[in-house]
């Protein structure tokens, strides 16, 4: 786990606001969920068999001995909520989410064990038009971050329940013919959760896997066409994609679409969203049967992304730094600083406090990185004048009214 320093803050902010600014031009609303939920919901809905229950989660009792746990993802605790305030059933939700997960899981880099995601579930839509939104939308974020070119798609169909059941037989016959040749996590998994050996990140494994049954091959007739559809979506607006047959989710309710957004910008390929569709996930948390489809990013390996390319926004610094020069000044000082706050509130004013000379005062200014310092002394509050200092260009310090002070700071930094 790990803190956000005041100088990693401004890129974290750029982050989450381009996400608001993103999901509000989609009409998806906020969601916010507890941290904590009962453990149950989690075993039911990620499944018993997964790495996340098995090995990740921070499980504990509380004082009623009742299992909680410290939520690992977040479309369970969506489902949850929509099923207990009766948002979903025959009705269309689309919701958003961000906040703090955790999972306890090797460290490594962009990823902690308290980790911050951003995820949307869309609710009631059973065609694959819905899908293609919500990969447009990730699409969509990708441009505004200037990264387009740096991350590919990758979809695949998981099918219905019964047909992924077909498959799985068919990958359990496949690699118990082979399994002498497995590693020991394959050997567990392939009793355990068999698809999440197509995961599997040895080399060796992944050449063995090249004979495996595909699974597109088992696909049932309305699978096979809600996957042509999005295909075809997709192609006609343009939007490049590979199918990777190989692809599945770590998460036991996905069905049919799954997709994964995936760079090498940070190295090793890695994947930097993911999601897809879990049409029987609010049936099997006790809601009506309803269509659903979603997506999550984990924003730490997001913010690492931006960096390693050279994108992101800037820190907010402070524009204009007000120094304070006696006791008599004071007063006036913080008025006109207040009333600067009032008219223009886009405005980022950091005012001295602390007292110190002429000298240390603007040291603090300059580091403030400030573009203006404003000076405040007794003559300037008799004259109801602010003498203002340019740091960042070699011009003549000048006097203004107060009067004059406002559009002139409007003017240096447009703001309306």
């Amino acid at each position: 786990m790990n803190d956000c320093l005041p100088e990693q803050s401004g890129a974290w902010q750029w982050v989450e606001q381009s996400i608001r600014e993103l999901v509000a031009g989609y009409g998806y609303q906020e969601i916010r969920t507890p941290i904590v939920e009962s453990t149950d919901l989690f075993k039911r809905s990620i499944g018993e068999v997964t790495d996340i229950v098995e090995k990740e989660m921070y499980t504990f009792e509380d004082r009623n001995g009742d299992s909680l746990t410290l939520r690992p993802e977040g479309t369970a605790s969506c489902v949850r909520a929509g099923n207990e305030h009766g948002l979903l059933y025959n009705q269309q939700q689309r919701l958003w989410y961000m906040g703090p997960m955790f999972r306890h899981e090797r460290p490594q880099k962009g990823r902690y064990r308290q980790f911050h995601q951003f995820g949307i579930e869309a609710f009631g839509l059973g065609g694959p038009d819905i899908d293609l939104e919500v990969i447009l939308m990730s699409a969509r974020l990708w441009q505004r971050f200037g990264i387009a070119d740096q991350v590919t798609l990758e979809i695949n169909s998981l099918g219905s329940p019964d047909a992924r059941a077909s498959y799985k037989d068919a990958l359990v016959t496949f690699l118990q013919q082979h399994e002498a040749s497995l590693d020991e996590e394959s050997k567990r998994r392939m009793h355990t959760n068999p698809l999440r050996v197509l995961d599997s990140k040895n080399p060796d494994i992944q050449a063995l896997l090249v004979d495996a049954p595909d699974l597109l091959d088992y696909l049932d007739a309305e699978s096979a066409e809600h996957f042509q559809q999005l295909r075809e979506r997709l192609d006609q607006l343009g939007i490049q994609y590979r199918v990777n047959s190989r692809l599945v989710r770590g998460l036991d309710y996905y069905n049919r679409t799954v997709f994964e957004w995936v760079t090498d910008a940070l190295g090793a390929q890695g994947t930097v969203c993911a999601g897809g569709r879990y049409d029987g996930l609010v049936e099997q948390l006790g809601g009506k049967s309803t269509p659903a489809v979603g997506f999550a990013m984990g924003l730490e390996r997001l913010v690492l992304l931006l960096e390693a390319l050279g994108k992101g926004g800037a820190p907010r610094e402070v524009e204009a730094y007000l120094c304070i020069m006696g006791e008599a000044a004071e007063i006036y000082a913080l008025k006109l600083a207040e009333a600067l706050r009032d008219q223009m509130p886009a405005l980022r004013l950091q005012t001295h406090c602390g007292g110190g000379n002429f000298k240390k005062q603007l040291k603090r200014a300059d580091k403030s990185g400030a573009t203006l310092a404003l000076i405040v002394g007794e003559e300037e509050a008799q004259q109801q004048q602010v003498s203002i200092k340019y740091l960042r260009e070699d011009r003549p310090q000048e006097y203004v009214g107060t009067a004059e002070l406002l559009p002139m700071l409007k003017q240096i930094f447009n703001h309306k």
